[in-house]
């Protein structure tokens, strides 16, 4: 039995709503002096796209970024640093999960424009709890000093919010971003986002920033759900062939060839770093029920 079957985090019970569990925090891993962004949405909406082009817009700002991949497929930061880098959970494998053996390069990964790129993984289909990996990858980061030369961190979380293991990025983030898509899946998908954020934001510090409309050419079904639950779009990344083109040649935007359309997406990722980093609003939309979303998507 691997450790990471054999030490279950400890859990909460009830503090989120009746019925809930929800992984501990250990306040010795909690990261001070960054700010911390948590990147969550559908499976397959362009979360990781966006945090990587994110991480390059905060460094083209001058700031120190950390990518943390949350997904066993281990893909958040290819595009940073142009392949599969190791997982946290297979280099403590190889160590026999003796911790102390590792170094800071064993994990940590430096990607483009110098943003430092980490693939946290997660234990085999069926075993484990992805927030107890979460929690090892901060605390590792945290042994080797890597958080204190850091400004930004930003989580890039595995697909929905189905369980209190996937919401651990929530409990060391300052704020919650949501990629969504013009489509009802990807709004009924925030709106559950939304509901665990609240959720979490009752027992930690995280508040939801806002939104992310990506691969959307238009916006009026995102803008009329925010309008409706009282959230804010921060962004919008229309659907364009150079976006699936840099995903494909493993580069971020910022490193593709510049044409009319790149540089236009390269702007608002800028001013989407800068409006993160001059502080957000903290949101505070009401969640609504399945049958309220049905009845408010896509009518006249």
């Amino acid at each position: 039995m691997s450790p990471l079957d054999a030490k279950a985090p400890p859990v909460l019970k009830g503090q989120d709503g009746d019925g809930s569990v929800q992984v501990h925090q250990d306040m010795s891993v909690k990261i001070d002096g960054a700010k911390v962004f948590a990147v969550y949405g559908k499976g397959g909406i362009g979360k990781s796209t966006t945090s990587s082009n994110l991480s390059v817009a905060f460094s083209k700002l001058g700031k120190r970024v950390l990518q943390i991949g949350c997904d066993p497929k281990h893909d958040s930061t290819f595009t940073l640093t142009g392949r599969l880098v190791p997982t946290v959970i297979d280099t403590l494998k190889d160590v026999d999960f003796h911790a102390e053996e590792l170094r800071p390069e064993d994990f940590v990964y430096e990607g483009f424009n110098g943003v430092q790129c980490v693939e946290a993984g997660g234990p085999p289909a069926g075993t484990g709890c992805g927030g107890y990996v979460v929690g090892q990858t901060v605390k590792l980061l945290k042994q080797h000093h890597m958080l204190e030369d850091t400004d930004v961190v930003i989580f890039d979380v595995l697909g929905d919010v189905v369980c209190g293991g996937f919401a651990a990025p929530l409990q060391h983030a300052d704020r919650a971003l949501v990629v969504t898509a013009n489509d009802f899946d990807s709004i009924y998908a925030m709106n559950r986002i939304i509901a665990a954020v609240q959720a979490k934001a009752k027992n930690y510090n995280v508040r939801l920033a806002g939104c992310v409309a990506n691969r959307s050419k238009d916006t009026d079904e995102v803008d009329r759900y925010c309008d409706t639950v009282g959230f804010k779009r921060l962004a919008h990344l229309p659907d364009l062939d150079a976006i699936r083109r840099s995903r494909l040649k493993k580069k971020t935007l910022f490193a593709m060839d510049p044409d009319e359309d790149i540089i236009a997406v390269q702007k608002e990722y800028i001013r989407l770093a800068e409006t993160l980093w001059a502080g957000t609003d903290p949101q505070a939309p009401s969640a609504l029920e399945d049958r309220h979303i049905f009845e408010l998507l896509g009518f006249d």
